[in-house]
């Protein structure tokens, strides 16, 4: 039985979508969800629906009985939560005897040493207790999203361009299917244990070469806009963001603009044995209709 946490969620979503198209049946898979009701088109699948919350180990001991592998999709609480919460979630892990923890990190690189890292170090923290505690593991580092570029970059790229004060750093993009493909192939095949995976595309691109690959894509000129960083804040809430994941959303450019995202490694192709889909494909798909 695989179980995955975070199921309505982006990631948890496709992750189950994922090992429904690799041949999972749907009785071999957990979705945990805190609300019933959110988890009714998963019944209707005939996956299972369990409830547990982060913050309560016992339901999470409760969730995981007859549970043999574990996705656990890093926690979307607030930032000063969520390592406590992935405490707890390999603590019920372990106490219910599971085999193997596959756990949603992220990829910079350096996570304690980051300009933000308030935000991201957790996710270090969470893979050492995996380490200290000696549960079979796979730490699966995610770079951004490529379904983030058409919020982060700007309201409405195709009228006024991109504008994000990332300067010429870049990113690693991938599409959330992708890294969803990857989960389910390191949760239903062997070998993946104790191991250390960057989930990223092979080449990484500025916004700048964003802008010139949109401007191709639409034959229409998008220009690339370096605002500045309290103009970049105003920009996000105008489209609807909270001020404080505005504020949380510019670490991340400014993260980007001193090149954390560089990484230049990737597993992708390793994993799925074949070429991720480009970052110029994804687009391509999002804005031509």
């Amino acid at each position: 039985m695989i179980l995955v946490t975070g199921a309505t969620g982006n990631l948890g979503r496709a992750t189950i979508n994922a090992l429904l198209n690799n041949g999972i049946k749907p009785q071999d898979i957990s979705a945990l969800v805190r609300d019933e009701a959110k988890g009714a088109d998963f019944k209707l699948k005939g996956i299972q629906v369990k409830l547990g919350n982060y913050d309560d180990v016992e339901s999470l001991k409760r969730a995981f009985q007859g549970v043999n592998k574990l996705l656990l999709v890093s926690s979307s609480s607030d930032i000063v939560h969520r390592y406590d919460q992935h405490k707890n979630v390999i603590d019920a892990a372990t106490a219910t005897g599971i085999s193997h923890i596959v756990y949603t990190s992220f990829d910079m690189k350096d996570l304690r040493e980051s300009t933000m890292a308030g935000d991201v170090q957790y996710h270090a923290l969470t893979t050492d207790y995996l380490r200290q505690v000696a549960i079979p593991y796979t730490s699966m580092n995610n770079t951004l999203y490529a379904d983030m570029v058409p919020m982060i970059g700007g309201k409405d790229i195709l009228k006024n361009g991109i504008s994000i004060p990332a300067g010429l750093g870049k990113v690693p993009f991938l599409p959330i299917t992708e890294m969803a493909e990857t989960l389910a192939i390191v949760l239903t095949t062997p070998g993946h244990t104790n191991k250390k995976y960057v989930i990223a595309a092979e080449n990484a691109f500025s916004f700048a070469e964003i802008a010139e690959m949109m401007s191709e894509i639409t034959g229409t000129r998008i220009p690339y806009n370096q605002i500045e960083v309290s103009s970049y804040v105003s920009q996000l809430v105008q489209q609807g963001v909270s001020e404080d994941d505005a504020r949380y959303l510019a670490r991340f450019a400014k993260a980007i603009s001193i090149g954390e995202f560089e990484t230049n490694k990737s597993d992708v192709k390793y994993l799925l044995g074949r070429n991720a889909i480009s970052l110029k494909a994804f687009l391509e798909k999002l804005y031509i209709k």
